[in-house]
């Protein structure tokens, strides 16, 4: 069993999202939210960072065609 559970992308992608979520559930309880109000905060920071991150992130090269990102016409002339 020699392959990953998460590519390096996804596991990029979600460790941003719960990084974001992380410092908004501190900032709200160092604004003195109560425990769960905290926790909500985060989760909804974390689900609205996580589209966000997939968007930033580009994909693997290994899921592209070779020449996928040619944006000018065919070469073969």
């Amino acid at each position: 069993m020699d392959r990953s559970l998460l590519s390096t992308r996804a596991t990029l992608v979600l460790l941003l999202a719960v990084l974001a979520g992380a410092a908004v559930g501190l900032l709200s309880a160092f604004a003195g939210e109560g425990p769960a109000r905290c926790v909500l905060c985060g989760f909804a920071a974390a689900g609205g960072a996580l589209p966000v991150a997939n968007q930033v992130i580009a994909p693997d090269a290994a899921g592209r065609e070779p020449g996928a990102l040619r944006t000018s016409g065919d070469d073969r002339g």
